[in-house]
């Protein structure tokens, strides 16, 4: 097909706009993507799937040490520094996917049947109502696919701020925080499977309730919240993976990436990042960014893996000097 067949195909998409008569409206029942699965079904079933794939990935990459001039920290660090065997956390993760999975089937019998029939009538109402000088095409667009990233953005940024602040209160709460938050925190040196390790508690209020609300408050359709649900899965796992990838499009599209989270999840950095999983708005308007990493950051819109490996370093070395010249004194003494 060339170019100018497939702009006719689309100009005749919506040529029906510039109709003097509205379209029939006909609403009936919308047909899955999948024939054998309902879209609500797909909604539930693709981020388990996605989150066991992408993690996968990075298990290969770490069972093959295919990528370690791009790891975060050295493989040993993984069963030296991490309080949980992967046994345990392969085993909590599943929990977690269950109590999700029952909790969205729970929802999903609430929702109604997603009709279709009627979109052809609301963009010739639009057509009708908006000045002349809007294109046609820009309200087919908007209608049939700008709407919808738009609500899956909102879901982004809902996503977002439910995330910081409980975070933020599993941290500054002593009692919520022994309870429930120090759970994840045993994985001092985090790797992707491990990204929904946490109490049964926390995962259903962090990561459950909060898509959950996302998808009622902007109205997700299920094909939306299938998009929504699995690009924030898989964003999760990366964000633990332990690798700072130049090629992962993750990394490089959003500066809240796999070395921005492992500073939170080292002894120096608990207290700070609590933003996740998608920017870093609220880390800088609330003064919870970890400071004292402006210099490695320089000009650049994130952290890199060389940069955060100096920084590490230097930690160190300032770290066994303290000890050194402690063990001295007490010599002296």
């Amino acid at each position: 097909m060339n170019v100018s067949t497939g702009f006719d195909k689309f100009r005749d998409a919506y040529s029906f706009l510039g109709s003097a008569y509205p379209p029939v409206v006909e609403v009936s029942a919308q047909q899955p993507l999948i024939p054998w699965l309902s879209d609500g079904q797909l909604a539930l079933a693709l981020p388990v799937v996605a989150y066991w794939a992408f993690s996968m990935v990075f298990h290969t990459i770490d069972t093959w040490h295919l990528a370690e001039k791009f790891r975060i920290h050295p493989s040993e660090e993984v069963q030296t520094r991490n309080r949980v065997s992967r046994k345990e956390v392969l085993s909590e993760v599943l929990l977690q996917h269950v109590i999700q999975s029952v909790t969205g089937a729970a929802m999903l019998y609430f929702d109604p049947q997603p009709s279709t029939g009627f979109e052809k009538r609301a963009m010739w109402d639009w057509r009708h109502s908006l000045p002349a000088w809007v294109p046609s095409s820009v309200i087919f667009l908007w209608y049939s696919y700008g709407m919808s990233l738009l609500k899956v953005f909102v879901g982004f940024c809902i996503i977002d701020s439910w995330q910081y602040w409980l975070h933020r209160l599993m941290h500054t709460n002593k009692t919520l925080y022994r309870l429930y938050h120090s759970r994840h925190h045993r994985l001092y040196v985090p790797y992707a499977y491990g990204a929904l390790y946490n109490s049964p508690t926390e995962g259903f209020l962090l990561d459950t309730l909060g898509t959950g609300i996302a998808a009622i408050v902007t109205g997700l359709t299920h094909r939306e919240q299938a998009l929504l649900f699995t690009f924030a899965t898989l964003k999760t796992v990366d964000d633990h993976c332990g690798y700072a990838l130049p090629w992962d499009p993750f990394q490089w599209l959003f500066p809240n990436n796999a070395v921005y989270h492992d500073i939170h999840h080292q002894q120096f950095g608990i207290k700070t990042n609590f933003a996740q999983p998608f920017f870093t708005l609220w880390d800088k308007v609330c003064g919870t960014k970890f400071h004292g990493f402006e210099q490695y950051e320089k000009a650049q819109r994130r952290i890199t893996i060389d940069k955060y490996k100096e920084f590490l370093q230097e930690r160190e070395a300032e770290k066994q000097a303290r000890i050194s010249k402690g063990f001295g004194s007490k010599k002296e003494n």
